[in-house]
């Protein structure tokens, strides 16, 4: 099922406002991308049930000690990812999404962790699972990757929400890497949005329930309307974001606005959850500008 018109013209409203606020603020946009990256690193990390929390991510990425004894696999993968969000942002432009690319990154991601696998396709004897999910065997994995990502690159008259969706859900099925391939196929993401000039999104720990549900839908039913809501959602929350920075408004916690208005917290909770309003989180706490009438 594709998106739905309602948010495609949101999502192109929201651009085309990005787009002309951007104009000049190269170095704002710049310091919004860079404050986000222990978020990003954080949640995408904490999917794969690493036990860091969001402020030992950031204190690992600035340098910085933390009260406990760390898992090394767990710095080493805080870090790594961080590199790959930095070098997909900066490349994205010069670089076309191909298998190459997608093994570099795993190079980079697993550098340190585990070399003998790091930089390549799952080979013979190399099984994985997700769950109840059993990934197809390592001799179809390079073809099937090759399979998707000629689907993504020439299917022009599909949304390019649904192309990302879809291509998402069969990197993760296909699972063509021995480990690491749930961070690699969100980074993709990122950098398929870089591609076309959007900015990057966080799809969050606390809504890993209903994107692990995603895939079953998909494995099972071959559906991909949650996925692609997911995404959705995620990009019209990373536009919001900085269309209210760009803007130079007052930014404010939602809940200091239903004080402030005197609105029902939980209503506004739930339309920011949603979208209909323009709210977004910032190391989890949902925020929106002052002087948004509602």
């Amino acid at each position: 099922m594709a998106t739905t018109s309602p948010i495609k013209k949101r999502i192109q409203k929201l651009k085309r406002e990005y787009d002309s606020l951007r104009k000049g603020k190269t170095s704002l946009l710049a310091m919004i991308d860079e404050v986000e990256i222990p978020e990003s690193v954080y949640n995408s990390n904490a999917i794969e049930n690493s036990t860091l929390t969001l402020k030992e991510t950031e204190k690992i990425l600035l340098e910085m000690g933390v009260s406990r004894e760390l898992s090394v696999r767990e710095v080493f993968e805080a870090k790594n990812l961080a590199r790959i969000i930095i070098y997909m942002r900066n490349k994205s432009q010069k670089q076309e999404l191909n298998s190459e690319l997608i093994l570099f990154l795993h190079q980079m991601l697993i550098s340190g962790i585990n070399d003998d696998i790091a930089g390549r396709f799952r080979k013979k004897g190399e099984y994985v699972r997700v769950g109840t999910h059993i990934a197809p065997a390592p001799e179809h994995v390079e073809q099937m990757i090759k399979e998707i990502l000629i689907e993504y690159s020439s299917d022009l008259d599909v949304y390019f929400i649904d192309k990302i969706a879809k291509f998402h859900l069969d990197f993760e099925t296909i699972h063509p890497l021995v480990d690491g391939n749930g961070r690699i196929g969100r980074a993709l993401i990122n950098y398929q949005f870089f591609q076309l000039g959007f900015s990057g999104i966080i799809i969050r720990n606390k809504e890993k329930k209903k994107y692990y549900q995603a895939f079953d839908t998909y494995r099972y039913g071959k559906k991909t309307k949650a996925m692609e809501k997911i995404i959705a959602l995620a990009l019209t929350e990373s536009l919001y974001k900085r269309v209210t920075y760009l803007k130079g408004g007052k930014v404010i916690t939602l809940a200091d606005y239903a004080r402030q208005y005197k609105k029902s917290a939980p209503a506004l909770f739930n339309a920011a959850r949603r979208q209909n309003i323009p709210a977004f989180r910032e190391k989890g706490v949902w925020k929106i500008v002052q002087s948004f009438k509602k």
